[in-house]
């Protein structure tokens, strides 16, 4: 798909058709309402401020074809416009934050996801010859593995580990991270992506965890010691981080991933 040459209909904005656009700029998409950055569906008409996650860019009629994700093979989630029940009583099953919009849901079990967590990468390639697996918890088939490297513990949620084992990163930490950096300021400054200046803000606490030290820098949690091995594993913890961030956005790509990364304190 070409930028600026693909459009699509939607339920969210039905005023207006919405083009295919790429910005470096964070949003708050207004299918799901959850953050995104780099590609979106956005309405070019001056003053409407309206931008969907590609993700979430699909119709209602006709209805997509159920979707079968393989953390869940016993499911069929469908799309819809909201989740069931009242506001606030729904939860996505791979980050675990609230379900606010459109969202995949299983009538049959009752699990729902957000079409980013959805669409979710079963691999990363974190540059540095880095690869990361997604997993459905972190504490992997044996009850081992790394502990995520923002919160220092497992099982929280889905969680990104490195062949090695050496990284591991809940998709729920990534959320929590980018709240706490973002504090609301992607909902004020929608419109920057159309020329607006804003950028990335540097992701506060990136370098906080249960492995941090006061007077050691830390990097994902991961102390600057000397010693090759310790600083092969922070360079892991920078690749994974940046590639991981901008999975979870929505737009797994290196560019993105490069100016994510061109923003987190060093």
């Amino acid at each position: 798909m070409r930028y600026g040459q693909v459009s699509v209909a939607h339920f969210s904005h039905p005023q207006h058709r919405l083009r295919l656009e790429h910005h470096d700029t964070p949003f708050r998409c207004d299918g799901c309402h959850e953050p995104g950055i780099g590609a979106r569906f956005r309405c070019p008409h001056p003053g409407c401020d309206h931008d969907i996650h590609r993700q979430c860019a699909l119709p209602l009629s006709p209805p997509p074809p159920p979707l079968r994700h393989p953390f869940y093979p016993r499911c069929a989630f469908a799309f819809l416009p909201r989740a069931p029940g009242a506001p606030g009583s729904r939860y996505c099953n791979a980050c675990g934050r609230g379900v606010a919009g459109c969202a995949y849901h299983c009538r049959a079990c009752g699990f729902d996801l957000h079409p980013c967590c959805a669409a979710l990468p079963h691999a990363l390639d974190a540059g540095g010859g880095v690869r990361l697996r997604l997993h459905p918890d972190s504490r992997g088939s044996s009850g081992g593995g790394a502990a995520c490297h923002r919160c220092g513990h497992r099982g929280r949620s889905w969680s990104y580990r490195s062949q090695c084992g050496s990284f591991s990163l809940h998709v729920a930490c990534v959320m929590d991270m980018l709240v706490e950096s973002w504090g609301g300021v992607v909902g004020r400054h929608k419109g920057a992506g159309a020329g607006g200046g804003y950028r990335v803000p540097a992701i506060r606490g990136a370098a906080k965890s249960a492995h941090g030290s006061s007077r050691e820098y830390s990097y994902w949690g991961i102390r600057k010691k000397k010693g090759n091995k310790l600083k092969r594993c922070c360079e892991i913890a920078g690749f994974a981080g940046q590639a991981v961030i901008s999975a979870v956005l929505g737009d797994p790509t290196a560019f993105i991933a490069g100016v994510i990364g061109s923003f987190i304190a060093h």
